[in-house]
């Protein structure tokens, strides 16, 4: 949001040339209720009413998380009592989810509570209500808005292994369960030394199971400076993601985690790696937006000259 505000280039690309949006961060609880009781929804009302204004569809980010919890909330919570923290987690999906009601098309109702071997984040989450949160977290969202379409969402599933079939194997109890989960995000950060995902397959054997799913924060990083050869990977990283959305029909959206170089998390968390965007740091388009448009404009080309069929 501080770009959209400060860098009107920033701000004419996200108007122009995305369908739908995500926030960064000013729908997580530590932005939204920095101080108890008290509600700043003022940078998330903003970018609903751009989206609004540019014809976008809003996937809110995200309610339930073990990171970027207000100062107060890491405080109190290790002293408080199951049943006070459940209320107050029930309490905070529901005061956020009513504030947005009808203008959030995807949420990401719980984010990243699984370990990459496939066990239960160990959050004070699960350490104070179990397992059992995250069902009730899609159950108190569902309430709020039935209308809402409710997503988990988390990292390292696109390649199949523990983390994705347990991911796949807890999707699955719970649509037994008849919660009301309705997709699962594929969040699709990659990076050029690990080869590229089974992300298709993984993308089909959920949707199998009646969910929708979605490519919720691709970047492709890379190590600095970037070569010719690494480029060739990051634009194969972009390509084959998209296709592999295309491909799936319950798959309804592709985001990518910023598009500007200069404004990406990369750098920071993994020093020495970035240009993981499809724009350089300098806003111009890089090779992989390019071929991103082509794989889009492919996706929907009319049959060739010729073609009898």
């Amino acid at each position: 949001m501080d770009a959209l505000a400060s860098d009107a280039a920033y701000k004419a690309i996200a108007a122009s040339q995305f369908s739908t949006v995500s926030p960064e961060n000013v729908m997580k609880w530590d932005a939204v209720e920095s101080a108890q009781g008290s509600y700043n929804w003022a940078p998330a009302d903003q970018l609903v009413a751009f989206a609004q204004q540019n014809g976008q569809l809003v996937r809110g980010h995200t309610l339930v998380w073990h990171n970027q919890l207000p100062a107060w909330l890491s405080q109190e919570l290790p002293s408080m009592s199951s049943a006070d923290v459940r209320a107050l987690l029930k309490k905070h999906i529901t005061d956020e989810v009513t504030h947005f009601k009808g203008e959030i098309w995807q949420w990401d109702v719980v984010n990243e509570a699984f370990n990459d071997d496939g066990t239960l984040r160990d959050s004070i989450w699960l350490q104070k209500l179990g397992p059992d949160y995250i069902a009730d977290a899609f159950r108190w969202a569902h309430a709020a808005d039935p209308k809402a379409l409710l997503f988990y969402n988390d990292y390292n599933i696109e390649y199949t292994g523990p983390k994705s079939n347990a991911v796949y194997g807890f999707a699955q109890k719970l649509k037994a369960q008849g919660v009301p989960i309705d997709g699962v995000g594929f969040q699709t950060h990659l990076d050029t030394q690990y080869g590229l995902p089974d992300l298709q397959n993984n993308l089909q054997r959920f949707s199998d199971l009646g969910l929708k799913v979605a490519e919720t924060e691709v970047d492709v990083r890379t190590t600095l400076p970037v070569t010719a050869v690494e480029q060739n990977a990051q634009v194969a990283g972009y390509t084959s993601t998209l296709q592999a959305c295309l491909a799936v029909r319950s798959c309804l959206s592709y985001t990518v985690w910023g598009f500007g170089d200069a404004y990406s998390w990369v750098p920071n968390t993994f020093p020495g790696e970035g240009a993981a965007d499809i724009y350089d740091a300098n806003l111009q388009p890089k090779a992989e937006y390019t071929a991103l448009q082509q794989t889009l404009a492919l996706a929907v080309a009319p049959p060739a000259r010729g073609d009898r069929h």
